[in-house]
């Protein structure tokens, strides 16, 4: 913890044998580090560049009942990029298998890609306040007008 400040802690404790602390929800730098070029290849980032949408059947869900599809099978091929990932439902991917999509008649809504930054926190905003934690509230950039 010598690199950041905790501002802000959720309401319970993670444990480890020999150590006990209030998890951090909100931490400030200490130090200013540059944004990376490109955002980590994570399965959160994969479902906020595509707004926690299927690309299959463009149903809107909570991260915890989507996966990632690989648009190329792993079987057949296709790697784990941006560029052959994308956000799809349980039932959806089902469906999928392990099948190219055009064999189905399946099409991405959006063909998948390398998402900036900008877009990622773009798509982040998107969300309504009670989306998040009511800890980040006070410290998340919202477009509203400020009071004097």
């Amino acid at each position: 913890m010598d690199r950041v400040s905790v501002v802000s802690e959720y309401d319970f404790e993670v444990h480890s044998p020999s150590f006990a602390m209030q998890l951090p929800s909100v931490i400030s730098l200490k130090q200013y580090v540059p944004l990376n070029r490109r955002p980590a290849f994570t399965r959160f980032n994969v479902f906020l560049r595509d707004r926690f949408t299927c690309q299959y059947c463009g149903g809107r869900h909570l991260s915890e009942d989507l996966t990632f599809d690989h648009v190329i099978p792993r079987s057949r091929g296709g790697r784990t990029l941006w560029n052959n990932v994308v956000t799809a439902c349980a039932p959806c991917n089902l469906r999928k298998g392990h099948e190219m999509p055009s064999k189905l008649g399946l099409q991405p809504l959006r063909a998948p890609g390398p998402p900036s930054n900008h877009q990622l926190q773009e798509n982040g905003r998107a969300f309504p306040p009670n989306f998040l934690h009511e800890s980040w509230r006070d410290f998340l950039y919202w477009d509203a007008e400020l009071d004097e």
